[in-house]
């Protein structure tokens, strides 16, 4: 590994910790932020190609989506003639989007998050770094958990105990609690694929279950009742992963182990004081809050839908096309339509539903192929990250999780781990075997391009 490698695995590490503990990144001057570290990891994956003589990428289709949306999304804020003179200002241009200037920033921003999943598809590139960075996962959600449920306890209302979120409810370094809630159910995955997958050793198991039940009690503790819905649909989908069909036994064996983790969750959830957490899980769709009033914001989106269709209202302007069809006061402005697959059909039209197709079918279909890896560790981990993605994809039907940057940036950590453990490295072997077939090419799934000699 060069240094400049080396350095952007560590700048890698650094985002993932640091989008979240910076109120999720959804603050202009953190978004700022940002795009700096991405463009900084390229830069060093660029220096890295010359200290190497060649240019490393990763040929993951899952890549695709992510730049597909941003050209679409310039293509969308681009100017295609004008509407005439209003109000006396003349030729206002006319685009497709409702709102040009928001649709470039999310172009903008599909394309940083693009760049940082393909840099970081380069960078875990050993059995090493896939260890590396499970355990950073697991480590950084134990002590991020710890964290939330103190601050639940002290100081319910502020974040650190300096920030005071007035339009949501906040909880842990997140502004609003549905997107915690989100968070935790990627980093509770991986330790969860692991365990339930038979690759943590024997004398490690009781520390694993301890940081799952941390992580569940502060998920439940977050009041999230799509959080709640997520983490069971992701325990049900991990038995189903983790047990063979003829398996009889081990299926009564691994429900019986999920029923006592989620009871021992519930439990303590109670203990530490989440009573009024157990009761949201009646309430409806309904609220008297119009920013958070999902049956009035579907109705009303779907609206949007039927009139922006094919080429969709633009990305990121929701706001926007949303407006005309409130039936509210309209004192509030609806920014999302907490059901992330109803935003990319208002966003984006035909357009968005195809690219997202796409993206769930190669997400599942890479998914089933890395869960089926000989190797225990990488399958475990594989199947840890298939199961954390898909309860953020439920999770997806009731709010807008995949619009808060470190709830994306994890996704997308998730999703490099998928690709990773599908391939095979040197340091999976003994040492003693590695050395004995001596030099070996890059992974497999790594494409050197452009080869340049170097002058001696």
């Amino acid at each position: 590994m060069t240094l400049p490698n080396r350095i952007a695995f560590l700048l890698m590490v650094l985002v993932i910790v640091l989008s979240t503990v910076l109120y999720g990144t959804v603050h202009q001057p953190v978004l700022a932020l940002f795009y700096v570290a991405v463009a900084l990891m390229v830069a060093l994956w660029a220096a890295d190609a010359f200290r190497k003589g060649a240019v490393e990428i990763n040929s993951s289709k899952l890549q695709i989506p992510f730049y597909a949306a941003a050209a679409y999304g310039l293509v969308q804020a681009r100017p295609i003639g004008s509407i005439g003179d209003i109000a006396g200002v003349p030729a206002i241009p006319r685009t497709i989007s409702f709102d040009p200037f928001a649709t470039q920033m999310s172009a903008l921003h599909y394309l940083a998050l693009g760049l940082f999943f393909s840099v970081s598809l380069v960078l875990v590139n050993s059995a090493g770094r896939i260890r590396r960075l499970v355990i950073i996962i697991a480590i950084f959600g134990f002590a991020y958990a710890f964290f939330a449920i103190l601050q639940a306890v002290l100081s319910p209302g502020k974040i650190y105990g300096i920030y005071e979120a007035r339009s949501a409810q906040p909880f842990g370094s997140f502004v609003n609690r549905n997107n915690f809630a989100a968070y935790m159910e990627m980093t509770i995955a991986v330790p969860l694929g692991m365990l339930f997958s038979g690759s943590v050793a024997r004398d490690k198991r009781l520390l694993y279950i301890t940081g799952i039940a941390l992580m569940g009690v502060a998920l439940l503790l977050s009041g999230s009742r799509g959080g709640l819905i997520a983490l069971l649909a992701e325990v049900i989908l991990l038995v189903v992963l983790t047990t063979g069909a003829k398996s009889r036994g081990r299926l009564f064996v691994k429900v019986g182990l999920a029923a006592l983790l989620i009871a021992g969750i519930v439990v303590g959830s109670i203990f530490v004081g989440g009573e009024s957490t157990l009761t949201r899980i009646a309430e409806t769709t309904a609220s008297g809050d119009v920013t958070t009033d999902r049956s009035h914001i579907w109705s009303v989106t779907t609206k949007v839908i039927v009139n922006s269709m094919p080429l969709g209202a633009g990305l990121g302007a929701l706001g926007a096309a949303y407006t005309p069809f409130d039936t509210y006061s309209g004192l509030a402005r609806v920014e999302q339509a907490h059901n992330d697959y109803l935003q990319v059909a208002a966003d984006a039209g035909v357009v968005g539903i195809i690219i997202g197709l796409f993206f769930l079918f190669w997400l599942f279909r890479q998914g089933m192929n890395s869960a089926a890896v000989a190797n225990s560790y990488r399958r475990g981990v594989a199947i840890g990250a298939v199961v954390g993605c898909f309860a953020v994809l439920v999770h997806s039907i009731f709010d807008f999780v995949l619009h808060i940057t470190a709830v994306t940036v994890m996704f997308i950590t998730l999703m490099t781990l998928l690709v990773a453990c599908r391939q095979s490295y040197d340091d999976d072997v003994a040492n003693a075997e590695a050395k004995k077939r001596g030099p070996q090419p890059p992974p497999a799934n790594l494409t050197p391009i452009g080869a340049a000699k170097r002058s001696t």
